[in-house]
């Protein structure tokens, strides 16, 4: 098969983008290795868009255990011994696909990313945007999410003890579907997504068998989507949250055994990613035998066995000659564990399949803050910010009848109780939530095992940020803070996901970018 800079287009890789793989290279990939660069390279993975912005957020604190971005999630020190470790995350397009199971897998992996770390999930929230409430299409995603995630949390044993939701017609053909998890952990027992650089200490594969529910996911998360995207349907993953609950106590007790050396989540871009950035951080490499990956479907090529998002999977690098310890607790938990490869001391990735060498691609090239291009995208101020100056609230007449008025404004789906939607959530599994019969502005919930209480929120006004870009995302920031607050809580950290459209249009950019500043302007 012929690779060109139209192959690569259809990859979602740019032709600059493609001859850049090719320098770093030193020839043309072959198709297995530039479906890697395009998973790797995509915005959901890379941040090649907006990176750049993201670093001017404050990033350092005195009660910040690990820095920004260096690990799966925030981790934050709460006293006693003890750290908080929480992130939010986006599921949107496999959820605009498959509201259910997208929305169910968003909540499956962002509790990975926590528990990858070391830490026990103890809580889980939302936030949720959807188009007319009076639309079928609306309702039909809507029901979907909010079983997905009410059916994931619930069998996976976290409460969902938080959240919002508005209703917008810009939403309408692209919902979005922010999953929080919140977990705790004993001060330095974090895990970290690193090989390490130890040669020759074996790469284990555990959790669920690998299919190809899930395969270019990644990409398809930097795409437009539109109504035909229901086509890439194979895209959106499909989860287990029984299986995940194994996992989360395997995992766990692993730890336990002293035997590990990093661990790092399959989410996004499955094993490429995972060995990638773990490879990259211990400044090692990896030599992986596919063929010795459990599968779930019979006669899966190479590149459909590193870019499958199958659900509820780990990959853990493990001192070698303590492999039958880690062994003993997959089987004991009845899980898929298998030795698939090797840590390397040269930097690159080789995998391999039925003896033969199918990709080589140095582990530095492709992530984050290594060879993954950046970059800085022009914007322009949006037309439409022209005609919401012009508007002048003194100019509108008092209604006469106020009291109508009221009843009108509480009847509107934004405004009116929640009620029906958080209820089909279970806020009490753990025995750990403390604020659900007694109101609160922030979801208050015990950290087990400490004596110590957390207090959570997800807040965002989007019409505010539509408005104003800048002063809207500083009016975010600081009603989550002062819900945090009003909760009788400290402000303690924060965790964003910032959902923005195309980064190619001026005007968007100009969106991200100002939220951005709003975000982190200091006080």
């Amino acid at each position: 098969m012929e690779i060109t800079a139209q192959t690569a287009a259809e990859l979602r890789l740019t032709e600059d983008e493609f001859e850049l793989i090719k320098q770093k290279l030193g020839r043309i990939p072959n198709f297995t290795e530039l479906c890697c660069f395009s998973a790797m390279w995509s915005e959901h993975c890379s941040y090649k868009n907006s990176i750049k912005w993201l670093k001017t957020l404050p990033r350092e604190g005195k009660k910040m255990l690990v820095k920004a971005g260096e690990e799966n999630a925030g981790l934050m020190d709460i006293g006693d011994g003890y750290g908080v470790v929480f992130k939010i995350e986006s599921h949107n397009h496999p959820s605009a696909i498959e509201p259910f199971q997208g929305a169910a897998t968003g909540v499956g992996g962002i509790h990975r990313d926590i528990f990858t770390m070391g830490a026990r999930p103890i809580a889980s929230l939302n936030s949720l945007r959807f188009g007319k409430l009076s639309e079928a299409k609306t309702q039909h995603l809507l029901a979907g999410v909010v079983h997905g995630i009410g059916h994931y949390g619930n069998c996976f044993g976290v409460p969902t003890v938080g959240g919002e939701i508005y209703f917008e017609e810009c939403y309408h053909t692209n919902p979005l579907v922010n999953a929080m998890s919140v977990g705790v952990l004993k001060n330095g027992e974090t895990v970290s997504a690193t090989s390490g650089n130890v040669k020759g200490n074996p790469v284990f594969f555990v959790g669920s068998a690998t299919g190809k529910d899930g395969i270019g996911g990644a990409s398809f998360a930097s795409a437009n989507i539109t109504a035909d995207s229901a086509e890439d349907l194979p895209a959106v993953q499909v989860g287990d949250p029984f299986q995940e609950k194994k996992l989360l106590e395997a995992c766990l007790e692993v730890i336990k055994t002293n035997a590990l050396v990093g661990m790092q989540d399959m989410g996004a871009a499955g094993i490429i990613c995972s060995t990638a950035e773990m490879s990259a951080k211990g400044k090692a490499g990896m030599k992986i035998y596919l063929d010795n990956v459990p599968m779930r479907q019979q006669n899966m090529k190479a590149w459909e066995l590193l870019l499958s998002e199958s659900q509820e999977r780990m990959l853990m690098v493990v001192e070698k000659g303590k492999e039958e310890a880690v062994k003993r607790v997959f089987e004991k938990w009845d899980l898929p564990c298998s030795e698939i490869g090797e840590v390397t001391d040269d930097g690159m990735l080789q995998f391999f399949m039925n003896g033969v060498l199918e990709a080589a691609v140095p582990a530095e090239e492709l992530v984050l803050g290594g060879g993954a291009p950046q970059y800085e995208r022009e914007y322009i101020v949006p037309a439409y910010l022209d005609e919401i100056k012009k508007f002048d609230a003194a100019l509108i007449a008092v209604p006469a009848d106020l009291k109508k008025v009221a009843e009108q404004i509480i009847e509107i789906p934004n405004i009116a109780s929640k009620r029906w939607v958080y209820e089909q959530y279970d806020s009490m599994v753990g025995t750990g939530s403390v604020s659900t019969n007694a109101p609160s502005d922030a979801a208050v919930v015990i950290a087990k095992p400490t004596n110590k209480a957390l207090a959570l929120t997800t807040d965002c006004n989007s019409r505010y940020v539509f408005a104003d870009p800048y002063k809207g995302a500083m009016i975010a920031v600081a009603e989550a803070a002062r819900n945090i607050v009003c909760s009788g809580g400290q402000p303690l950290g924060i965790t964003n996901c910032l959902n923005f459209g195309n980064p190619y249009n001026p005007e968007v950019y100009y969106q991200f970018v100002n939220a951005i500043k709003g975000m982190g302007k200091p006080v």
